[in-house]
């Protein structure tokens, strides 16, 4: 393993973030902070427990999650989508390092930054509610399964994406419904029955749901099977990348 060519891709992605540190840190707790006041004081005013937690408390951790899964997409497309807009991808692969080390350099630095915007996300809440925290190890676990399989995802969109814009397709037209229907803002127990058996095929539902039992001891799906979907997720993204970097699918055409 060349870890100086991992360094190297790790730093040069990192030191772009550092530059814009103002705005990364300022914009999640800028968005936070207005979550809070349209649930939790328009929507919480009505709701005021869900399943005996505090409104206010149980939508934090699908704003998390929400935030870490389209930073770890954003960061690691644009990451990856830069060196093939200016050409300069064909000197990286070129260099002595292999597909594994250019991954790991790219996807470790987007997972870096979605876990920073995910622990801002969790101080900002802490200022407007009491946030327990029933399983702390729990809690880091899918915070850095889901900023790494999400980066592993926004790699993938990155290299497929020919434009700017498609860039944001994934992100905007996915990612965020699926949070919002996966049970962010609401436990699917309150659904309809047959709601309730067509959102469990959401995959964000396993996300959420396991996430939300390392702050409440409480879930809507058990927490084996949510491991198991971020783990098959993460999986499949890892399997798809490999195929790319064979194939040389939209790298060197």
């Amino acid at each position: 393993m060349n870890w100086h060519g991992v360094l190297a891709i790790y730093r040069f992605e990192m030191a772009r973030f550092w530059r814009t540190l103002m705005q990364s840190f300022l914009s999640p707790v800028l968005s936070t902070s207005l979550y809070f006041v349209v649930f939790g004081s328009a929507i919480g005013s009505r709701i005021e427990e869900v399943e005996g937690i505090q409104y206010g408390a149980f939508i934090v951790p699908g704003l998390i999650m929400l935030s870490v899964m389209t930073q770890g997409i954003s960061n690691a497309s644009f990451g990856i989508y830069f060196p093939k807009f200016l050409g300069t991808i064909y000197e990286l692969l070129s260099a002595p390092i292999d597909h594994r080390e250019i991954v790991l350099g790219y996807v470790g630095a987007a997972a870096t930054k979605s876990l920073f915007i995910g622990v801002v996300i969790l101080g900002t809440a802490a200022l407007f509610v009491d946030l327990p925290v029933a399983h702390p190890w729990a809690m880091i676990l899918f915070m850095v399964l889901t900023s790494l399989s999400f980066a592993l995802m926004g790699f993938i969109i990155g290299i497929w994406a020919r434009s700017f814009e498609q860039l944001q397709l994934v992100p905007l037209l996915v990612v965020t419904p699926l949070v919002f229907l996966g049970g962010a803002f609401y436990s699917i127990s309150m659904l309809p029955p047959i709601w309730q058996s067509i959102t469990l095929f959401n995959p964000v539902v396993y996300l959420i749901s396991g996430f939300r039992w390392s702050f409440f001891d409480a879930a809507d799906v058990p927490i084996a099977i949510s491991l198991g979907a971020i783990a098959g997720f993460t999986i499949l993204c890892l399997v798809v990348i490999a195929w790319i970097f064979r194939t040389g699918w939209r790298i060197r055409s």
